[in-house]
């Protein structure tokens, strides 16, 4: 299969010896939209970096449609690249920073005119042209840096934070936008967020990195249902983890011995073995909150070994989202959300509750 971006054991090593990325290894198809996320200085932005021309390469190979790039400069690469600030030139008009890059390219003039005036059009900055960007609103210029980098037609688009500046409602107005846009053009967008709701809502695939190197590879909803390492687990979603052993496998499942007793999971796809450490991963939404006064031998009838007892000590109504603090018998905090409706009149603060949960719903990571 041919690929529009490779990433073939890439590393990344600073002069003072300190490792950024370490053995990154990422095959993207064309009109992918891939995100990285990760906590600050995991190597996410080095990373664009790296793929935009503007950072070295230590190690590995860097193909663009199959070609190696590694020692290419940035203006000769099928990419281009949006920054978090924009980087617009104040002294310009929004015409004029369009067609900028068409400029550097030493496009003829009139085919230059007519690719900015199409993309102009396309994302609704006709009427403001001939403005600086100075005057207009964030959601203005960061279609402004939209259409700079999208008119010079790159093969893969590179975006490290464009949201970051813009507030809540204009961000998720932007962000719609953003992936009509990218489906409508056919184009590879690689997208550095730290928002994990923007790389949960825009993206085919989420690289999860940390400390320079790749925890997991995959789509949204696996990677939020399914971790792979308990930095994921954590990093992801709002997940419980409930550490045990390994006491029995196969059969009935997969059952492990916790603080709480035995508990059941679904064996996991790779081998896990008898009296091997490991963690019960539960996203918030596959937890059930049940009040206390249900007989506790018909919700095991129910969700069989899963059930726990708890102490609900908060419970507060957002909008249509009931927010719900819990302690367990061993005195964790566990905290979750759930549609006010689903709860309703079932339960009340300062009384006890269980928490149960189907084997199927939850995530099991050897440690």
């Amino acid at each position: 299969m041919a690929y529009d971006l490779q990433l073939s054991h890439i590393g990344k090593v600073y002069a003072n010896g300190t490792p950024a990325v370490i053995d990154f290894d990422l095959d993207v198809e064309k009109g992918e939209f891939i995100a990285f996320v990760g906590p600050s200085g995991c190597g996410k932005s080095t990373t664009l970096r790296m793929i935009a021309g503007f950072e070295s390469i230590t190690s590995g190979d860097l193909l663009i449609a199959g070609r190696r790039v590694n020692d290419l400069p940035p203006e000769m690469r099928p990419t281009s690249m949006i920054f978090q600030n924009y980087a617009l030139f104040p002294h310009m008009t929004v015409r004029q920073n369009v067609m900028f890059g068409l400029e550097v390219k030493k496009l003829a003039v009139a085919e230059a005119r007519r690719k900015v005036e199409r993309i102009l059009d396309k994302l609704g900055l006709t009427e403001v042209a001939e403005v600086r960007p100075t005057r207009l609103s964030g959601g203005q210029r960061q279609r402004i840096a939209l259409a700079r980098s999208l008119v010079i037609e790159p093969d893969i688009l590179l975006l490290d934070e464009p949201l970051g500046a813009l507030d809540a409602n204009l961000r998720k107005s932007i962000q719609n936008e953003l992936k009509l846009l990218q489906r409508e053009l056919g184009i590879t967008f690689v997208f550095v967020t730290h928002a994990q709701s923007e790389a949960l809502a825009l993206s085919d695939r989420i690289v999860v990195m940390n400390g320079g190197k790749v925890e997991q590879i995959s789509p949204p909803r696996e990677l939020y249902t399914r971790p792979q390492s308990i930095f994921v687990a954590r990093f992801i979603g709002s997940n419980t983890l409930i550490s045990g052993q390994v006491r029995q496998v196969g059969g009935a499942g997969t059952m492990i011995e916790t603080p709480f007793g035995i508990l059941q999971a679904e064996a996991p796809p790779h081998a896990i073995a008898h009296g091997t450490g490991a963690s019960i991963v539960l996203p918030a939404e596959a937890i059930h909150v049940l009040p206390g006064r249900m007989p506790e031998a018909e919700i095991r009838a129910i969700y069989g070994a899963n059930v726990i007892p708890c102490t609900i000590n908060r419970l507060q109504l957002v909008g249509h989202i009931l927010q719900i603090g819990m302690t367990l018998p061993n005195g964790e905090a566990v905290s979750l959300e759930g549609h006010a409706d689903k709860y309703r009149d079932t339960l009340s603060a300062d009384s006890p509750a269980f928490v149960a949960w189907h084997p199927a719903d939850a995530t099991l990571i050897a440690q």
